[in-house]
């Protein structure tokens, strides 16, 4: 067992510098979590004496809003892909847009401009301006698109302030933050969404459907991953961005993006509905690549000095997940290693199990793979409503084969029509939470972790996800004008 004192410990945690702890809100161990000599224990219970649950908000439905007004942060790939999915969907006004730089500005109100809509308000120039847009008193939704470590803080702004919140994954770095979500979320009855977009993969709506219908049995272990090969795209000279995946994958040492996989499989385990995560292991390899690129390119450009250094999180982490009711979750994360993209996405239960990668995806009622034929029955018969209603107008929009406007048509619907989100402020912090509790694990030892209960017990009582409401309201889509 590796040892490690308490200030080494708060560090690994992430939970000192946020500049968002409260110490009235929070106890000094934060994190919730700490290991000792290869056993585990943890100090949840002094963290729910200070979090007693206000309100529930699985299940909750905001007050409907008949045209929903939207700020947006942060106009990089996703940030500008989100502006041109939104300004599709009826009944969303792009009010307001924000970004450190102006072209970033320029290329949205240009897209803004290309559908027929009125330009928004650009808010630039600085690292803080974001929050001149946060508190403007004429907007509904906060849609955040900045890089990783910043979606918290801007997301309790946003319900501070009386809006709903969506941000990008993770929705925080430490369980700290976590916890300061759902106390916000439930104190302002303001949605804190998570924008996991691989939970509106039709595949993976689909085997949900079939675990509701019983087809696959009790499930029994799911694996999921996110195996994506970004070597050089996160050694590219960027200046704009500051490198920021690149320092992070520096100073972290852990699963730092594990909800691409985990959350369709969550709603699969029907966690925080019935089932909790309980606890993981989490081990790293070495790292084999990213220190020998650095250097490399550090002895061709000096620019690239700063990050020669021996400090890469290992090229493979994979994490290992008990639930309370004795299912359990296999996660990897490897972005680095020379393989083609996957996230696994194996449900396996007492009747049969569905593989999602290596593509096409499978599904096996029995000891051997449903032929191509059959496939297309289960098809037929399985897809969800959603998909059949909007399926066909994701596909058209694009957006990782359509889940991404299929993600963001259902937020929209779920708001203009006063439906319960499929993601709520408790899957936000639980599934981002194994970001900080993976790199205490690896970094003692792969010693067992308990995951905090962000739900304080009510995931006991929670329902699962009803899929006949998940088949939505009546949005439409608008059209872009022609041409010419």
């Amino acid at each position: 067992m590796l040892k490690t004192d308490r200030r080494e410990f708060i560090k690994l945690a992430g939970v000192a510098g946020t500049g968002v702890m409260t110490t009235a809100m929070l106890p000094a161990n934060a994190t919730g979590v700490t290991a000792i000599n290869g056993s585990f224990m943890h100090t949840e219970k002094a963290l729910e004496q200070q979090h007693k649950q206000q309100f529930n908000m699985c299940g909750y439905a905001a007050p409907r809003l008949e045209v929903v007004r939207i700020g947006l942060i942060g106009i990089g790939s996703r940030g500008l892909s989100a502006v041109r999915r939104l300004r599709l969907i009826e009944g969303v006004e792009l009010r307001a847009v924000c970004d450190l730089y102006q072209d970033r500005i320029d290329l949205a109100q240009q897209s803004l401009q290309e559908a027929g809509l009125p330009s928004a308000k650009g808010y630039t120039g600085n690292a803080e301006i974001w929050q001149e847009l946060v508190q403007r008193n004429d907007l509904d939704l906060i849609y955040i698109c900045t890089p990783r470590g910043t979606h918290a803080k801007m997301a309790l702004l946003a319900m501070e302030t009386g809006k709903h919140a969506a941000t990008e994954m993770p929705a925080m770095s430490t369980v700290a933050e976590g916890w300061q979500l759902v106390a916000t979320s439930e104190k302002t009855r303001k949605h804190c969404m998570m924008l996991e977009n691989c939970c509106y993969d039709f595949f993976e709506l689909l085997i949900l459907n079939m675990v509701r219908q019983g087809l696959f049995g009790e499930i029994v272990h799911v694996e999921g991953g996110y195996i994506h090969d970004q070597l050089e795209m996160n050694f590219k000279k960027n200046l704009t961005s500051g490198m920021w995946r690149l320092k992070e994958s520096q100073h972290r040492k852990g699963n730092l993006y594990p909800t691409h996989g985990l959350g369709p499989l969550c709603q699969v385990l029907n966690v925080n509905r019935g089932d909790r995560m309980a606890y993981l292991t989490s081990t790293s390899t070495d790292d084999f690549m990213m220190g020998k690129k650095a250097a490399e390119l550090a002895r061709q450009d000096e620019w690239y000095r700063e990050f020669d250094t021996n400090s890469y999180r290992g090229n493979m982490n994979t994490s290992v997940i008990r639930s309370e009711r004795g299912k359990t979750i296999m996660l990897q994360y490897d972005i680095t290693s020379p393989r083609p993209y996957s996230r696994l996405q194996l449900v396996s239960g007492t009747k049969g199990m569905s593989l999602k990668y290596p593509e096409p995806p499978r599904i096996a009622l029995g000891d051997e793979w449903l032929s191509e034929e059959k496939m297309k029955e289960v098809w037929e018969k399985y897809t969800p409503e959603i998909v059949r209603r909007v399926g066909d107008m994701a596909k058209k929009v694009g957006g990782h084969g359509g889940m991404d406007f299929l993600m963001d048509w259902r937020l929209i619907d779920c708001l203009r029509n006063g439906l319960p989100l499929e993601q709520d402020v408790y899957d936000a912090a639980c599934w981002s939470s194994i970001v900080p509790l993976s790199e205490w694990s690896v970094a003692n030892g792969s010693a067992p972790i308990l995951v905090p209960d962000f739900t304080c017990g009510s995931y006991k009582t929670n329902a699962p996800l009803d899929l006949g409401v998940f088949k939505g309201g009546d949005t439409g889509m608008r059209e872009l004008p022609k041409k010419g």
